[in-house]
């Protein structure tokens, strides 16, 4: 297809910002871009999509997120409200996780990706947690994931909090899931896979060296680090070792390993995350929502820790999260200068989709150039002053809403158009969902009694 009548936002290094061009799609890549009337000349029969005068940007990249935490919404928890985050885990969500049979996975998966189509998240990055129906659950949200076409990585949390064979029917369910991803044979290369750990609390010794072992050497793992200090005191009593400290020791970090939150790291584990290569994803809507604090932002950027953003099961509604990400830290540090919208922009752009292209091996994700993945969105912004280069980040933060999202494509198959969903019926699953929800909160609730 040929996208005409748009202004494109390249986000490649550096970033453009093209007016008079056109986009020629070839399969699932971005074939060319050049002057309009040129592309229409020399491809006259291609099928144009007008962009009708929007933005044609990268689709948004989220770096972790929960997709089995959609019936959470609503959800009263029962007794005194959770007055810090060990009870939030003790009272919602390992309570929730618990209550989940394969059919609640499947459309607490298609509810969030119907949600991240219409918000223009198109590569999401999930940690997945069963503990009543560990076999088969990542692919249960695989073929949600093709169903809509969207790009996800996936994984199964391993914890002891459930006993020693569920944490090896965790390592179990990775393992599988990853020999599936490794064969290359459905989604078109919309699937990756990481191995997933819960959080150092939850996982012994031996546990942590089963998994090492587990998988070949280089191979990454998605796990919680330092959410809350909790998980610091934790570690040190298990092995005299901070958290980040312990990861390393046991071979868990690495330059495809994702390591979720890192809000209580001192500068040592700072440098560590940052010499080991991994990625560090930063939620802070989760952090304010969970009152766990915020994660040193610019000392981690400073460090050289590769910082990438996500959402922990919030909406996906990435720009949402760029507000927080440059809002919560003025407040939290009681001054306004505190992380730049450049800042957010390298996080939640460059650093997300560099993320993103190493899990699709072989794949360019988050720019728009020659060879990239076709994976883009229509915003219907009409700015009133100058949008430019240098300052896109601020009419993001200050003028972008999600509601601006129009259209999305991905790897060159239209999901979204002129906001009307083409995969899945939104409506259709909703109605599922709510037949639903009344046995996952009875579940939930019984274990209460």
């Amino acid at each position: 297809m040929l996208i005409r009548n748009g202004t494109i936002v390249t986000w490649a290094n550096p970033n453009c910002i093209l007016s008079g061009q056109a986009m020629r799609i070839e399969n699932d890549k971005i074939a060319e871009i050049g002057d309009e009337q040129d592309l229409l000349l020399r491809y006259p029969d291609e099928e144009q999509v007008d962009a009708a005068g929007q933005y044609v940007m990268p689709g948004n990249i989220c770096a972790h997120t929960h997709f089995y935490g959609a019936y959470s919404r609503g959800l009263a928890i029962p007794g005194k409200p959770a007055q810090d985050f060990p009870e939030i885990l003790k009272k919602l969500w390992w309570p929730l996780d618990r209550a989940l049979t394969l059919k609640d996975v499947r459309y607490s998966a298609l509810l969030c990706l119907a949600d991240a189509i219409k918000h223009g998240t198109t590569t999401l990055i999930d940690h997945h947690a069963s503990p009543h129906v560990i076999a088969g659950s990542l692919d249960t949200i695989a073929e949600a994931v093709e169903v809509a076409g969207v790009r996800a990585a996936l994984c199964y949390e391993v914890t002891g909090r459930n006993g020693a064979g569920q944490a090896r029917e965790g390592i179990e369910e990775n393992l599988r899931f990853i020999k599936r991803v490794q064969r290359g044979d459905d989604a078109g290369g919309r699937l990756a896979a990481t191995f997933g750990l819960h959080a150092s609390l939850t996982l012994t010794d031996q546990t942590l060296d089963e998994c090492r072992k587990a998988i070949s050497d280089g191979f990454g793992f998605h796990v919680h680090a330092a959410e809350h200090p909790e998980d610091q005191f934790d570690s040190l009593a298990k092995s005299g070792m901070r958290v980040i400290d312990r990861f390393k020791k046991h071979g868990i970090l690495g330059p495809k390993t994702i390591v979720a939150h890192a809000v209580h790291v001192d500068a040592a584990e700072t440098m560590v995350l940052a010499e080991s290569g991994c990625w560090v994803a930063h939620q802070p809507r989760s952090n304010m929502n969970n009152a766990v604090g915020m994660a040193p932002v610019e000392s981690m950027l400073r460090a050289g820790v590769r910082l990438c953003l996500g959402n922990d099961g919030f909406s996906n509604a990435m720009w949402e999260e760029w507000k927080a990400a440059y809002l919560a830290p003025k407040l939290f540090h009681h001054d306004p200068r505190r992380v730049s919208g450049t800042a957010v922009a390298e996080i939640a752009v460059y650093n997300n989709a560099q993320l993103a292209s190493t899990l699709f091996e072989g794949l360019k994700i988050g720019m728009l150039e020659p060879g990239a993945q076709a994976d883009l969105i229509f915003v219907d912004y009409h700015p009133y002053t100058s949008l430019t280069v240098e300052n896109i980040p601020w009419h993001i933060l200050f003028g972008f809403h999600e509601s601006m999202v129009t259209t999305t494509i991905v790897a060159g198959q239209v999901l979204m158009k002129d906001r009307k969903l083409l995969t899945l019926d939104e409506r259709a699953i909703a109605e599922e969902a709510m037949r639903l929800y009344p046995g996952v909160w009875e579940r939930y609730n019984r274990q209460f009694e």
